[in-house]
């Protein structure tokens, strides 16, 4: 289908919109995304509706800790990203495109049929994952208007290099996003992943702004992003323009795809990267990959109850009463219901 969010240029070529790559694509070219096309100076998509994966998730999976925790997420996604992370944790689907000649893949699929398995299964909300959503766009905002208007919210998970344009277009039905914020380092960004961080950065506010709910998630890299003030930098960021209610995602690194040079990452790093965290200001950071460890649950900053107990992806305990710590009454950030 016709793509939402380009502008036609001289001799056929067209600017996407969509995200900061702002892609100028020649006539029978590709953008960096590998999946929008230009077709005689018309922008297409060639994933509207093609889902390579759909499957119902719970919510901490995205990670999503402070939104509607316990519930299930029918999560859904194309092949395709905008990115080139070394480190992909879904090449298999975010890379196809790129590492295989153009190639699309995926099932046909109608957004009522999205929205009613999802509403069958007895999920709570949709989630627009697994690679970047930003690159389904046109079929992620028509699926998120329909959930909308049939009560089910609607999820980002996101590497935050979407366009205010589009931004703008999709955050009236857009419930909750978590942001991976890759590092707090240019250099990593432009080397490693193949984009900017200030626009990642300036998406967070615009989000933030717009009244969405947003976690963030860094996966900690051994000797690429783990540097202690870097992490602090990271968290003082988050603190001064997100707030320091903002929950905050360390996650486990595990070789795979083209960085299979670094071992896991230690715990112990985790655990450092957390307390780094939390010592900033921030009220909630959370390790990630590493089932059991503390820093899986949620504490009340207040009196420091236990409020949420985690393993792994599952809630063991749920200590809240409309969003407040059951035992000093201090509201928890989140969205409860």
């Amino acid at each position: 289908m016709e793509a939402l969010l380009y502008e036609k240029l001289d001799d056929r070529k067209v600017r996407c919109i969509l995200c900061s790559h702002r892609c100028v694509i020649a006539e029978g070219k590709r953008g960096v995304c590998h999946v929008r096309e230009n077709e005689g100076g018309i922008l297409r998509s060639r994933v509207y509706g093609r889902l390579i994966a759909r499957h119902i998730d719970p919510i901490e999976k995205k990670p999503l800790y402070h939104f509607l925790p316990g519930t299930l997420s029918y999560s859904i996604a194309t092949v395709g990203c905008n990115f080139r992370c070394r480190f992909c944790q879904n090449a298999d689907i975010a890379q196809f495109p790129a590492d295989r000649g153009g190639a699309i893949l995926g099932d046909s699929v109608t957004p009522e049929e999205i929205v009613k398995a999802a509403a069958r299964a007895g999920c709570r909300s949709l989630s627009y994952t697994y690679t970047e959503p930003t690159i389904f766009f046109e079929f992620a905002l028509e699926t998120a208007r329909l959930a909308n208007s049939r009560g089910l919210r609607n999820v980002f998970v996101t590497n935050g290099y979407m366009t205010a344009e589009a931004l703008e277009m999709i955050a009236p039905v857009l419930d909750a996003a978590n942001v991976d914020l890759k590092a707090f380092n240019r250099k990593f960004y432009k080397d490693i992943c193949g984009a900017k961080m200030e626009h990642v950065q300036a998406t967070l506010r615009n989000m933030k702004s717009k009244g969405v709910f947003v976690e963030v998630t860094t996966l900690i890299i051994p000797g690429l992003n783990d540097d202690p003030e870097e992490l602090k930098a990271l968290a003082s960021f988050l603190v001064g323009e997100l707030g320091a209610h903002t929950p905050w995602h360390i996650s486990r690194f595990h070789p795979t795809y083209r960085l299979t040079d670094r071992p896991p990452t230690p715990v112990k790093t985790l655990q450092l990267a957390r307390e780094i965290g939390l010592a900033t200001g921030l009220k909630y950071v959370y390790t990630g990959n590493v089932p059991g460890d503390t820093g899986e649950n949620t504490f009340c900053p207040a009196c420091g109850e236990m409020v949420i107990e985690r393993w792994g992806f599952q809630v063991q305990k749920l200590r809240l009463k409309e969003g407040r710590c059951v035992k000093c009454g201090e509201r928890i950030e989140g969205v409860w219901q």
